[in-house]
């Protein structure tokens, strides 16, 4: 708690741009009665934190996924998780992560490791993230782990409710949201940061300056694989039946926005992924990761067409395939030639083209871009193994100096853009192009791999009425963003 000497000191000091001055010394003066913590937009502007204070974060999922990202939270010492949401008090993942996860274990998980700083440290708890955001007044941003389906829900009213935002991705589910949840980012002004952690990999970034330098020439082929395919081989479609819902899972909160359907186990957790009523399949899951190179490299935005095919028969329109093939069509923009890039995904492979010695064995993820000079391959995880061909253009071309500055750490980025420094750079801006890039692949695949002849300013599949649906989704009266 401030001392009334520091809140003293407060009344004489500028409001921030945003706040005009009566109601600056209006609550500061409301603050001095109270004897408590002076709110941080009081002191400077919307979202403003010191860059010598603590971070204070809420987790908004507490599956799986959100192990890793707030382990690498932990790393971070202006960083404190403070409070977690979710609608599963407890379950255990023997399917994919094999621990125990929900609120409950992942509450222990936090409480243990800020113990070892903050004796009897404390973390608050609840089934709901909107109670979240109403209680905890000190909250600064929160981290949204939650599936597919609710992530431009939360991240929306997150935003709206002045809190900063590291969102897992795809930004969203649809199209509509991604530009939605762009759109908010803007309004609100709050940092922001998709978590497509490969983005801030020196690898990434070296292989997009290589592009943008011209190494191999005018790039007219990106071609881009993941080995992942689905989750649940043996279903054709949604389970049939009902599971018992486990206790102390609100089934209603999970399925936010999304139409109501009745529970069943094989949809919690990780594969929901698998349906597209909640996930994206692979391309999905991977395509902000594995397009982001050629994305960023050439400023991608908007395909003239897109058509994706599904490799091997799903069985329903309702469950992703086993693995796909997609071809998406860029037009040539000032000097960027038009670009055709293909995906992969469940085993198969681009084949090699002659500058590539024939020893090269493909790694079962990876990148290669085709220019009239030569090629880069990337033969693994994004921007991973960069390798130049012919051998003559590897032994005789000078590296372009750095140009994109390299980075902290993913999560690093997007505190420092709440402290202040420069936006983090899968920004939401960003990031809902790249996600909207790779929705019009699902949409192909959902449509069970039409062309779609993308209408960028009407949001439009051309001369696909079917495709509405699925560009913006019904979602259930009460969860409107």
């Amino acid at each position: 708690m401030k001392t009334t000497s520091a809140i003293g000191r407060q009344l004489h000091e500028k409001p921030g741009k945003n706040i005009p001055r009566r109601e600056f010394i209006k609550n500061s003066v409301l603050s001095l009665a109270a004897l408590t913590i002076v709110p941080r937009h009081v002191l400077g502007g919307k979202g403003f934190v010191a860059p010598s204070d603590k971070i204070n974060i809420g987790l908004v999922g507490a599956g799986g996924r959100s192990i890793g990202i707030i382990s690498d939270l932990f790393t971070l010492d202006d960083v404190q998780i403070t409070t977690v949401a979710d609608p599963s008090g407890f379950c255990r993942d023997d399917f994919f992560y094999k621990r125990e996860i929900g609120r409950g274990p992942v509450k222990k998980l936090i409480e243990d490791h800020y113990s070892g700083k903050t004796t009897n440290y404390k973390v608050s708890e609840y089934e709901d993230f909107r109670v979240m955001l109403e209680k905890e007044k000190s909250l600064d941003g929160i981290v949204c782990a939650s599936p597919d389906n609710t992530h431009a829900w939360i991240s929306v009213l997150a935003m709206r409710a002045g809190k900063h935002v590291y969102c897992e991705k795809p930004l969203t589910h649809n199209i509509w949201e991604a530009r939605e949840v762009r759109k908010v980012a803007r309004e609100t002004g709050v940092a922001t940061q998709m978590i497509n952690q490969l983005h801030s990999r020196d690898g990434l970034r070296q292989t997009v300056e290589y592009l943008r330098a011209g190494v191999i020439g005018k790039v007219t082929e990106a071609h881009t694989w993941v080995g992942a395919t689905r989750w649940l081989p043996e279903l054709s479609g949604y389970p049939q039946g009902t599971s018992p819902l486990p206790k102390g899972f609100n089934w209603d909160l999970w399925l936010g926005p999304t139409s109501w359907r009745p529970y069943h186990e094989v949809y919690t957790p990780v594969r929901w992924r698998d349906f597209w009523v909640f996930g994206c399949g692979a391309l999905g899951d991977f395509g902000c990761h594995d397009m982001d190179v050629a994305t960023w490299a050439f400023n991608l935005s908007d395909p003239e067409s897109v058509q994706v095919f599904p490799a091997g028969n799903s069985g329903s329109a309702e469950i992703a395939p086993y693995g796909e093939i997609g071809y998406y069509r860029f037009a040539g923009i000032g000097e960027q030639s038009p670009l055709t890039l293909t995906w992969y995904s469940g085993g198969l492979r681009p084949a090699l083209p002659d500058p590539v010695t024939k020893d090269i064995t493909l790694a079962s993820r990876g990148a290669m871009f085709i220019g009239d000079k030569g090629i880069i391959l990337n033969n693994g995880t994004p921007g991973s193994d960069l390798q130049i061909f012919p051998e003559s253009l590897r032994n005789s071309f000078t590296p372009p100096s750095p140009s994109i500055p390299r980075s902290r750490g993913h999560s690093r980025e997007w505190i420092d853009a709440i402290k202040g420094g420069p936006a983090a750079l899968s920004n939401f801006d960003y990031a809902a192009r790249l996600t909207e890039i790779t929705l019009l692949g699902v949409l192909s695949l959902r449509l069970g791999g039409k062309k779609i002849f993308w209408d960028p300013i009407n949001m439009k599949a051309v001369g696909l009425p079917e495709a509405d649906e699925i560009i913006r989704e019904p979602v259930r009266k009460g969860w409107e963003i």
